[in-house]
């Protein structure tokens, strides 16, 4: 893609996007605001699953949206996409070896003076799967998490629970990690009627983001809890921009807990730190995204 302005050569990064894009109506805003960004060199996108509850083709379904979401940014022969592990790790000593999980680690093993950064919108299993097949690649990547829920103790949280023992397996490992937790991705809030001024008139992508969410509201009409009826929490657009800006003040680092079957947090040591954030920029994350969509796709 042709970029509508440059930045210099020396601020930009290596980019993977890990998504469980098919899970509901947020992923997709965060994948075409990250290929709409001059800082990213993107080496590739992986489908990720998102459990059984619905179907047990979640992989595939992630899958088949990244694709279209290729094609209506005509990107199809720009960015590869890799299938990602079909279901979560058995247990924390074994991967689930796929595409995904081999782009990670070849990328991470390349020559390169770009860092690697990995954002996560979904489970952790590609990360955890490389990992375990090759543990050396712990100090070549920077992984970003949308996932897990409130600290100190931890709750249900959706991406968390779709495969805890990966999360287990990376919290252990030396891989620099950035948490942003369930109450911090969740105030990222727009509503449906600023989506259809500033997402829906921009391109046939932006047509279809705005679309799909809509249906998706009328999906789940007879869910009382989620989603709210007219606004949305675009809760994955965090791992784009604190790559535009790391939000130096707004997080700490903190003793990476080990998590429970009900994703509690266990706190038991003090050595392995992981950066969790407390604050992400809503104004910046969203327009941002608005104003990419607008200098790319508008007349």
């Amino acid at each position: 893609m042709k970029h509508k302005f440059d930045i210099p050569d020396t601020k930009k990064i290596r980019l993977i996007i890990n998504t469980d894009a098919k899970n509901e109506a947020d992923d997709q805003f965060a994948i075409v605001h990250a290929l709409l960004t001059p800082r990213f060199i993107t080496k590739g996108i992986i489908a990720a699953h998102f459990g059984t509850e619905r179907t047990t083709e979640s992989m595939q379904e992630s899958y088949d949206e990244c694709l279209k979401l290729l094609e209506l940014m005509e990107l199809t022969d720009e960015i590869p996409l890799y299938k990602g592990a079909e279901t979560k790790i058995p247990d924390e000593q074994t991967p689930v070896l796929s595409e995904g999980a081999e782009l990670i680690i070849r990328e991470a093993m390349a020559d390169s003076d770009k860092p690697l950064y990995v954002i996560f919108l979904g489970p952790l299993t590609d990360l955890a799967s490389a990992y375990l097949k090759e543990p050396s690649i712990e100090d070549k990547l920077t992984a970003i998490w949308i996932g897990g829920g409130a600290w100190p103790n931890g709750e249900r949280e959706f991406n968390l629970s779709n495969d805890i023992e990966a999360a287990n397996v990376v919290m252990r490992s030396n891989i620099p990690l950035w948490q942003v937790p369930r109450n911090v991705y969740s105030t990222i809030r727009v509503s449906i009627a600023e989506l259809a001024v500033k997402v829906k008139p921009y391109g046939k992508v932006g047509e279809y983001l705005f679309q799909q969410l809509y249906d998706f509201n009328f999906k789940l009409k007879d869910n009382m809890r989620f989603p709210k009826g007219e606004m949305w929490s675009l809760g994955d657009s965090p791992a784009v921009s604190l790559l535009l800006d790391p939000h130096e003040y707004y997080y700490e680092m903190k003793p990476a807990p080990r998590i429970t079957p009900d994703m509690r947090y266990v706190h038991y040591q003090n050595e392995r730190l992981i950066r969790v954030y407390n604050y992400v920029d809503s104004r910046f994350t969203l327009e941002d995204m608005f104003a990419k969509l607008k200098l790319y796709y508008g007349e």
